[in-house]
Order: structure tokens, then sequence, then C-alpha cells
């Protein structure tokens, strides 16, 4: 990939010769994946509500699931944004919200019942897998992690203090005609 970015280069440019190691931790691809699943998800949601209706039932709740994948679309643009975990967040009440759904719609006059229940697992265990990476994301940004850095010994002046006492002082006339 690093190959083709040499090609719309500037000629002064320097050019990739490889790439180094990654930045992104294991939590940050997790929550990439989960954000472009969302994505996915609603873009299914909103485009073919009749099929997810179908499929699970639900006939006649079409609208419903339209909300919801605008709902799933949001959530998975804020994921792979710089609020992560708050997209991450927002993914979990989501999944919530469908689960309270799925449940209502576990009865035995539903003839897909058992499309409910294994969309019922589904949905918990990517909700496992939102809390558990937004968990991660927030140890991750904690401010308390790591060492604290102290810089009682720099005094903000490049040669010391002694050194910067008077420098800002007017020279003396003698010396300036000189």
């Amino acid at each position: 990939m690093f190959h083709f970015s040499n090609l719309v280069r500037s000629k002064g440019d320097p050019k990739i010769i490889s790439t180094g190691p990654s930045s992104l931790t294991s939590a940050d691809r997790l929550a990439r994946g989960l954000g472009w699943f969302s994505i996915a998800l609603g873009t299914l949601e909103l485009l073919a509500p009749h099929r997810v209706t179908h499929a699970l039932g639900m006939e006649g709740r079409e609208g419903l699931v339209r909300a919801y994948g605008v709902r799933e679309l949001l959530a998975g643009v804020m994921t792979l944004s710089v609020e992560k975990r708050a997209g991450l967040m927002s993914r979990v009440a989501g999944d919530g919200l469908d689960m309270a759904t799925l449940v209502g719609e576990l009865r035995p006059s539903n003839p897909r019942a058992g499309s409910v229940l294994a969309a019922l697992v589904m949905v918990g265990g990517i909700t496992a897998l939102d809390y558990m990476c937004a968990q991660d994301l927030k140890a991750q940004h904690d401010p308390r992690r790591g060492r604290k850095r102290l810089y009682t010994d720099r005094s903000g002046y490049p040669k010391g203090i002694t050194a910067a006492k008077g420098a800002a002082l007017p020279k003396p006339a003698s010396t300036a005609a000189t």
C-alpha cells in the first residue's frame, strides 16, 4: 500500500520505503472493526428493513427497524471518530434497546422465534465486545496511568537562571558605540 502513496508525492517529498509498527492498540483496532460492523448493519436496516423484519417475524415494524438503522449508522460513525469510547457506549445502549425489542418478539405465536433467539444471542455477544472495548479504551486513556512527570529541576531558561539574569538589560552607551 505504501508504494501507491509514493505515486502521488511531490518531487521533494521523501519516499516511503516501508511502514513502521502501528500505533493502534488492539482496543483501537477492535473499535474500528465494531464501527464498520455498525455501519454495515445500519445500512442493511435502513435500506432493507423488509428483509430484517421478515427474518425475525416482525412484519409491519419496518419503520422501527429503519430508525434503529439510523441509530446504528450514527453510532458507527462516532466509533470511527476520535470519540471511540462515546461511540461504543452509544452502541451498548442501542444494543440494550435491540435486545428489549427482540425479547418482545419471543412469543409462541411468532413462527421465527428461533431466529429471534439466535439474534438475541448475537446481539448479547456484540454488546459484551462493545462494553469490553469501551472499558479498555477508558483504561488506555486514563490520565492517572503511567508515572507523573515532575519538572521541578527545570527553570525554563536554556542556559540557566544565572546566565539569564541581566541579559535583557540595555547595554551601556560606551559599549554600544564600539
